[in-house]
């Protein structure tokens, strides 16, 4: 049974893009991609270098796993400047915390174990529960992903921590913004069914992207009233459209494949 047929549905991430695309294709869906952005890994980027060799200079505490994706792009990236063993030694001697089971799965992959894993998987509960750890005083490596965490960063340095900050991705705009402009156009005159939102900053930027295109106001609106469902991976990914108002719907597991079977069963 082909339950999505006749359905467009806009999806605006760039990883695991063609997996999910297939995924609501064989479903019957027609998908639109629109990839709100780029995600540019930094292997080669000097300020990861410097960082890296920050973390390695003294002993650290703590270190703060808030992706998956990112601790193992760092990972690699230590191991083209032939520092991986002396990074998972490093981070080995600290006491992790991880934001869920994705990055516990990296952490692992590594050869090291986590001490603590965020339950609801959100940077809020791993950075609560990382301060009530005790850091005066302490080293703390922050491993971040596509954009800086100022709001945990700066509440633990206000604990007195000394924080290394260490970001093996950063986000861009995507190489062809058209493409979303045309998405934007696409739910505004009714041809799509849903937007799909597999992070926060994708959901950002799809926003700031309207905007530029002159149709942002119009696009809130829009989606506050419906009939367009904005289904996302998780609260922390909603939480974009929320604050302005926008109803989500998300499936009860943070996953992938979890989203594809929330958006088979739409009415």
């Amino acid at each position: 049974m082909r339950e999505l047929a006749g359905m467009t549905i806009g999806i605006t991430a760039e990883r695991r893009a063609e997996e999910f695309a297939a995924a609501l294709e064989r479903h019957g869906a027609t998908v639109w991609h629109a990839p709100a952005l780029r995600i540019v890994p930094l292997p080669d980027d000097e300020r990861l270098r410097e960082a890296t060799e920050d973390v390695l200079a003294r002993p650290v505490a703590f270190t703060a796993v808030t992706t998956g994706a990112g601790f193992r792009g760092w990972a690699e990236a230590a191991e083209g400047w032939g520092l991986r063993d002396r990074l998972v030694a490093a981070l080995g001697g600290s006491r992790i915390f991880a934001r869920g089971p994705k990055a516990c799965g990296a952490v692992r992959g590594a050869g090291l174990r986590e001490e603590y894993s965020s339950p609801a998987e959100t940077n809020a509960e791993l950075f609560g529960e990382l301060a009530e750890a005790g850091v005066d005083g302490a080293r703390v490596a922050v491993q971040l992903h596509g954009s800086p965490l100022p709001e945990h960063t700066s509440a633990l340095r206000a604990a007195g921590a000394d924080v290394v900050e260490v970001q093996p991705y950063r986000w861009r705009d995507p190489a062809e913004p058209e493409r979303v402009f045309d998405l934007v156009d696409g739910v505004l005159d009714g041809r799509v069914r849903a937007l799909a939102f597999t992070s926060a900053p994708a959901a950002v930027n799809f926003l700031n992207l309207a905007r530029a295109h002159g149709r942002y106001e119009e696009l809130v609106g829009a989606l506050r009233a419906g009939p367009v469902t904005c289904a996302c991976v998780g609260a922390v990914t909603a939480a974009p459209l929320a604050d302005l108002g926008v109803p989500t719907v998300q499936p009860d597991r943070q996953r992938l494949g979890a989203l594809v079977k929330l958006l088979v069963a739409l009415p």
